[in-house]
Formats: structure tokens, sequence, C-alpha cells
């Protein structure tokens, strides 16, 4: 995230860090990375390491985090070279530490940098994302892997529409969000059908689903002496390849992938549905214009605008 949190301190951060990590931890410093989590460097004795607190609800229980991190040490153990691990905590061997604003978890510090979008197209990098990724399909699950679920429900568009029928006065970007939501109703109905009905045939199919990053996009890729490396593994689930596919085939790797057209299509919805629904989350609450709430209504517009999908009619 951008914004420092305001209800935590790198006091604790540091504090968390030194218990279950690193005991000669001499500075954090907050790191304004990422959307959806917040970070930290902590260092000392010659050490570095990144620092992630995510918020658990909605997205996350305590047992689902902790099985998500502990998967991916696994893979990375397993000789999926590609995974950037996090670390366990030295008291307990688990992989996340519960604090007071939700898990904390860390991973080596990696000397490289997470390329552009327009490095991330370029043909070399898209063929070492696609033997990474081949490499994740590959690997055997490791177990208490949890399997992906859909992300929204029958009701979604119905309770969202009963959500925006009065105004928003939660904040100085609620009546933007609610009114730009209200207006693509037909739009988010259709496409909350579509996504069920691809859903269905998907869970119809769970026998060929294979360990799958989630969000392996150019932001949770480092590259450099490393080689390269995806991070941020809280997403971590068992699915259908193509959960991981979307930005290849964006920049044209889907011949070489030849990914099931019903499957990329249920990922491109699984992903607009699930922004839409955090959105409206987001801007229903307390906030107060930050640079964080901004980002977040320019990423609703985006998904809004979305009026087509593969496979999907336009409106009427």
């Amino acid at each position: 995230m951008f914004s420092r949190p305001s209800f935590i301190s790198d006091e604790t951060i540091a504090h968390t860090v030194a218990a279950h990590w690193l005991p000669d931890v001499a500075e954090v410093g907050y790191l304004p990375w990422g959307f959806g989590a917040h970070h930290w460097r902590a260092a000392g004795g010659g050490t570095a390491l990144f620092v992630t607190l995510d918020q658990l609800a909605p997205r996350h229980t305590k047992a689902t985090l902790e099985a998500a991190y502990a998967g991916a040490a696994a893979l990375a153990a397993a000789g999926v070279d590609a995974v950037c691990a996090p670390l366990p905590a030295r008291s307990s061997g688990r992989f996340t530490v519960a604090i007071e604003a939700g898990a904390l978890s860390v991973t080596p510090w990696l000397d490289g940098r997470s390329p552009t979008e327009a490095q991330a197209r370029r043909p070399r990098h898209v063929r070492e994302v696609e033997a990474a990724l081949a490499a994740l399909h590959r690997a055997p699950p490791p177990p208490g892997l949890r399997r992906w679920t859909p992300q929204v429900g029958p009701q979604f568009a119905a309770e969202l529409r009963a959500r925006t029928a009065r105004p928003w006065t939660s904040g100085p970007l609620a009546e933007e969000a609610r009114t730009a939501i209200a207006a693509h109703d037909a739009a988010i109905t259709r496409w909350t059908d579509r996504y069920l009905d691809l859903a269905d045939l998907a869970l119809s199919r769970r026998d060929q689903w294979v360990p799958t990053h989630g969000e392996p996009h150019n932001d949770n890729q480092v590259v450099g002496a490393c080689g390269l490396k995806l991070v941020d593994w809280e997403s971590l689930a068992l699915a259908p390849r193509e959960r991981d596919y979307a930005d290849l085939i964006a920049v044209g790797a889907g011949d070489r992938l030849r990914p099931d057209p019903a499957m990329a299509e249920l990922f491109a919805l699984d992903w607009r549905l699930s922004e839409i629904a955090e959105y409206a989350r987001w801007f229903a609450a307390p906030h107060i214009g930050t640079d964080d709430d901004h980002t977040a209504l320019e990423g609703l517009h985006e998904e809004l605008r979305q009026i087509t999908a593969p496979g999907l009619p336009g409106p009427p």
C-alpha cells in the first residue's frame, strides 16, 4: 500500500520481527509498494528481510493464510526455483505470526527489481515466466493447500444493487464509486451469471487442477541476480492452470500455452468480480481520500470499463 498504516507502528513491526525472525534487527523502514498488503524492510546483523502485513478478512482466515505460505515454502523445498518462499518463525516453525492488525510474514530480501509492464512484455521475459509457471504447475500439490472457490455467489449482483440504491456518505470518493457501480448493474448481473456457469464447469474438473500462484503479474515478479522469482504467495491455491495465464495471454503467448478458452474466461471474470466486490467494500467504509483511495477508485473504473469479455455479449 502507498499509505503508511495508521493502526500499527514501525516499533511494533520491529519488535515482532525481532521476536520471531531476526533478533538483532536494527532498522525497519516502511515501503510504499504494491496494493493490498503493507510492507517493510527490516535489517540487522548483515541480514535484510522483506516484511508483509496481511489483513485477513474477507480474503483469508489465519488458517488459510498460513496454509498458503506453508505451501509456498514446500514448493520451494521441492525444487520450484521461482518461489521466493516465506521464512518460518524460530519459535513455532509457522510462517505467519498473529499481530493485532492481521498476520505478519517475512521473506529474504531479494537483490533485484520488478519489471515494468513494458519490460514484462518482452519475448525473453515472457518465456521465463512461462517456464516458471510450467514448473509450478507440474509440482505435486503441497499438503493442506486450499482449493480455489468462486469469489462471489449467485446473490452478488442483487446484493450490490441493494447496497448502491441509496447514497454513500462514508468518504469523499464514496458517491463516485457508488454511482459507477450502480450504472453497471446490467453488466455485473450478466458477468455474474456467466461466471457461475463457468465455475461449475471448473469444479467438475477438479481432478485436473494444479498449484497456481493466482497473481503472477509483473508487480509480483522480481528479476536480478536471483534470476526470476515470484513473490506474494498469499493467493496460492489448487485451480485450473488458466488462473495464472491472464497476462501471458494478453501478450500473445496463448498459442504456446493453448489455454482452455472457457477457463481463461472464468479467471478474467474471477478477477473482475472479486475486484468490484473489494472496491464496493472499500468505498462503503469510512475513507479520507488517500493515495490508496484514489488508486482504488481508478481500479474500480478500470474493471467497470470491461463491458465485454471473451465469449460475452456486449450490453443491449
